[in-house]
């Protein structure tokens, strides 16, 4: 690897002082004054008619400075699809819709007001299962789709029918995945401040300000001009964050029609309740290979809780597909998802986005295959893995691709205890990813801008459209920008919090800042560097092509220079001046996918493995992860330490999805909206998790990275499960892995004559 200054060397993050200290303003922190306090009122049904609403008595109250309903809201639906009214007049499709809002004073009078308005409902029948809604007789959630089938995805490559048929081995089976939440520590909020100038200046949590700022002005009739987003600190979003909720909208009409300033920000259990959960899959599929263990062909159907509307959880099945059609080599693949309205709560982005999902299923058939075929499960992998240059069967074209690395690193790491506890089975299991990394282009443009600016002091500013939400983007694009331009990190400093001064950038998702935000950061750097070496041929009378930009300095090659900030203090004495900026876009040369889903969505994509060693107790089920080693191909990592953490939290989230967390959900309605009753994984529950790094430099990406932010949590719950299979016999086909759940399919499995394995 090149020698870096700033690259590629640990680097602590740029908002870890103010965070550790207390100073980092979240949006709960901000008071405006005149300030007024938002509150939803929302539906206790899953699904009934709104007969009448009376807001009078509530509208009385003293304190009470608005309240508004359905026939307030000036714009359209919202969401994929325009199917959810951001306040709901003629009936309510989920627990917790938004019926009414208010805005008062303080917040326990518009909770006061809440309990005074009377809505009287029709109960409807409802209906709680995506394959239960499709069939025939179901209730019908929205009258528009009859069969309450709100998008179908798909896509086939080869002869599938014939591939079958030829397979030397075939295994089949059911996968079911629970609704989870992305817990993030900061609640969704947002204030609403009209000015003056009847321009809207909101505060917000999103990941997304530009599409925010697009979708707010569609929503409000507003055009987009006249809407300012400010970003706060972010307490994290793992993609909940990614989307305009109805709540936003409304506080935005209250602090239009009260003319003052109105904040909301979400109660934990509202979080739990109201935020987008990770889609909840059902999915059949089946895997076949030859005798020498090739795969022949794949398909799979999926059947997804999309809930009451639709939300970004409605193209969860484009990142599935890819899994599906390209993890390993498939010549002959199948692929049928149906969204599906229910009357649950509905789903949106989680870390990740349809491949946790995906994968559970995918890599559980790779195991089940290899005892099939009496092959390791490594060797199998192997075999199929995924090599730079392919063309998988939906034209998704691979470059740099170390999967077999990571795959053999894992399980070379991956080692049981020499020392075992008495009467416990042991286990290791493997699991492979693949993930975009290289952006995705789902919208037109899948670009970022960039903007850079050197002052006389020599400080230097990055601003970018980039959005931090606590993942260390901005720490990155800085040591992007300091190694480009050959000065101290700390001389960095990086602007990203307003739609009014930085440039576009289609949001935080898809694992592509690094790439995306990188690259622009990168150009933008290369054209101030090419200013500076400019103004410095007069300073040192020396052509252009004799100079070099070196630590910080500028000068003849070989020789000690001038200091760039000399350099850039010398423009102010030039007549007319000249201003040391330069701005840059990227927009990566990839291609949306066409209506049979082919095309290469990514400009890069990233691979890896991990591989989980577990010990369960057959006396109650328990589940004790001893070990994670986690292998990334993830090109040049920017930022080892940055890196570790990503890999370290992700797993985290891993572990959960596996064996602990599940929103509970009854009848439409949550059960659990706590973290006493939802069980995180915390810091005693971890095991060791050994982040390693299969670096090598991909040619499209800044210093050549990849993205990273998603894959960590992709493979967890398979290779646990995996794990658990090798040290009980027991297939775990059903997340989480509850000790409940795992105690009666051992039972069962003995009562059958299966055994565990303890090795």
């Amino acid at each position: 690897m090149p020698d870096f200054q700033v690259v590629g060397r640990p680097a602590e993050k740029l908002d870890a002082p103010d965070k550790v200290a207390g100073r980092a303003v979240y949006l709960d922190d901000l008071r405006l004054p005149g300030m007024l306090h938002a509150r939803i009122l929302r539906s206790p049904h899953p699904h009934a008619r709104i007969n009448r609403i009376d807001t009078a008595r509530a509208a009385a109250l003293p304190g009470v400075k608005a309240v508004i309903t359905a026939r307030d809201m000036p714009g359209p639906r919202i969401g994929f699809g325009l199917d959810n009214p951001p306040l709901k007049g003629e009936k309510v499709c989920s627990v917790g819709d938004e019926v009414a809002a208010v805005a008062a004073v303080d917040e326990d009078t518009a909770v006061r007001a809440l309990e005074l308005i009377e809505v009287v409902y029709e109960e409807l029948p409802a209906v709680f299962g995506p394959e239960e809604a499709m069939r025939a007789g179901a209730p019908v959630v929205h009258p528009e789709r009859p069969d309450n089938v709100a998008m179908h995805y798909h896509f086939a490559a080869g002869g599938v029918a014939e591939a079958l048929a030829a397979s030397h081995a075939v295994v089949s089976s059911r996968f079911t995945l629970p609704f989870i939440t992305a817990c993030c520590l900061e609640t969704h909020g947002v204030i609403a401040s009209f000015g003056p100038d009847r321009n809207l200046t909101v505060w917000s949590t999103t990941q997304v300000p530009f599409l925010y700022q697009k979708e707010l002005a569609e929503a409000l009739g507003l055009p987009g001009s006249r809407i300012r987003v400010i970003k706060a600190a972010i307490g994290g979003g793992f993609g909940s964050k990614l989307e305009l909720y109805p709540f936003e909208v409304a506080v935005a009409v209250l602090a239009r029609r009260t003319g003052r300033p109105v904040k909301m920000v979400y109660s934990r259990e509202e979080e739990f309740c109201a935020s987008r959960p990770r889609t909840p899959m059902v999915i059949d599929m089946r895997t076949g290979a030859d005798e020498q263990g090739r795969l022949t062909v794949r398909t799979a159907t999926c059947y997804m809780d999309n809930g009451a509307y639709n939300s970004w959880g409605a193209i969860n099945p484009l990142v599935g597909m890819q899994t599906v059609t390209s993890l390993y080599r498939v010549p002959n693949v199948s692929y049928d998802a149906f969204v599906v309205y229910t009357n649950n709560p509905y789903s949106g982005a989680v870390r990740g986005y349809g491949n946790p999902q995906a994968t559970f299923a995918v890599e559980s058939q790779m195991d089940m295959l290899a005892d099939e075929l009496g092959l390791d499960p490594l060797s199998l992998r192997l075999l199929n893995a995924n090599q730079p240059g392919e063309v998988s069967p939906q034209k998704m074209r691979i470059t740099t691709c170390g999967l077999a690395r990571c795959l053999t690193k894992a399980a070379q790491n991956a080692c049981l205890p020499a020392v075992r506890e008495e009467g416990k089975l042991y286990g290791a299991g493997l699991a492979g990813y693949v993930h975009v990394g290289g952006g995705a282009r789902v919208y037109r443009s899948d670009g970022c801008g960039a903007l850079i600016r050197i002052d006389d002091m020599g400080k230097v500013t990055l601003v970018t459209g980039s959005t931090e939400i606590g993942q260390g983007s901005e720490t990155v694009l800085a040591q992007i920008v300091a190694e480009t331009l050959t000065v101290p990190l700390e001389r960095v400093r990086v602007v990203n919090t307003d739609t009014d001064v930085t440039p576009w950038d289609v949001g935080t998702h898809a694992s592509r800042t690094t790439f995306i935000g990188g690259n622009a950061a990168l150009a933008a750097a290369l054209k101030v560097k090419e200013k500076l070496l400019g103004l410095a041929v007069e300073m040192l009378a020396t052509p252009a092509e004799h100079l070099e930009l070196r630590n910080g300095c500028v000068g003849v090659r070989g020789q000690k220079g001038i200091p760039y900030d000399r350099v850039v203090r010398a423009a102010h004495f030039r007549a007319g001046g000249t201003a040391i900026e330069a701005s840059a876009f990227y927009d990566p040369p990839t291609e949306r996918q066409n209506e049979n889903y082919e095309g290469n969505i990514s400009a890069a994509y990233s691979f890896g493995a991990q591989a989980a060693v577990v010990a369960v107790d057959p006396q109650t089920g328990r589940v004790e992860v001893l070990k994670v080693v986690s292998v990334h191909d993830a090109g040049r990592i920017i930022n080892p330490l940055g890196a570790r953490g990503q890999v370290e939290g992700g797993v985290s989230m891993g572990l959960g999805y596996a064996l602990s967390e599940q929103l509970v959900v009854e009848k439409g309605r949550i059960i659990n909206p706590n973290f006493m009753d939802y069980r995180l994984m915390t810091a005693a529950d971890m095991p060791p998790v050994e982040a390693i790094f299969d670096e090598s430099a991909d040619p499209a990406g800044p210093f050549g990275a990849k993205g990273l932010g998603e894959t960590p949590a992709v493979p967890t719950a398979a290779a646990v499960a995996n794990a658990v299979y090798r040290a009980t016999g027991v297939r775990v086909t059903e997340l989480p892995v509850t000790p409940e759940r795992l105690l009666k399919a051992m039972r069962k499995l003995k009562i059958e004559g299966g055994e565990g394995v303890d090795r």
